[in-house]
């Protein structure tokens, strides 16, 4: 999916949150907030085994995901792959800590982290709807 530069800089740049939305085994939405990280044209998040949007994305792997500063805005939506492998889903939890927290308390967080069962979802992006302005 392309996306434009302005999209890229607003996803990338300082610490906003996603709302993601998966969809429940009722057909009902469920959203959660979330840590992100665009990388190249997926965005990376991570969850802990035994969460319901854990237990949805195993069973349905549309997504939605919006982010917010403000008023302006962009709405991905598309498929998630999901990576169980603990080396990697570790590495990411950490990744995103440091980002939304910093070096030290990312460290500190890590203590609870590591005794979870992570998994990073990896969302593959196609449909982009923004408005910047």
């Amino acid at each position: 999916m392309q996306m434009s530069e302005e999209a890229r800089a607003f996803l990338s740049e300082g610490k906003k949150y996603a709302v993601l939305a998966t969809i429940g085994k009722d057909g009902v939405p469920q959203q959660t907030q979330m840590w992100y990280e665009l990388q190249g044209d997926q965005i990376m998040m991570n969850t802990a085994q035994g969460r319901k949007k854990a237990d949805y994305l195993a069973r349905d792997k549309r997504i939605s995901l919006c982010v917010i500063d403000g008023y302006p805005f962009i709405t991905l939506t598309g498929t998630v792959e999901l990576d169980d492998d603990q080396t990697l889903a570790q590495a990411d939890i950490k990744r995103l800590a440091t980002r939304y927290s910093g070096p030290e308390q990312a460290e500190q967080m890590m203590a609870n982290f590591s005794k979870q069962h992570r998994i990073t979802l990896r969302m593959t992006i196609e449909r982009v709807i923004e408005n910047l302005r």
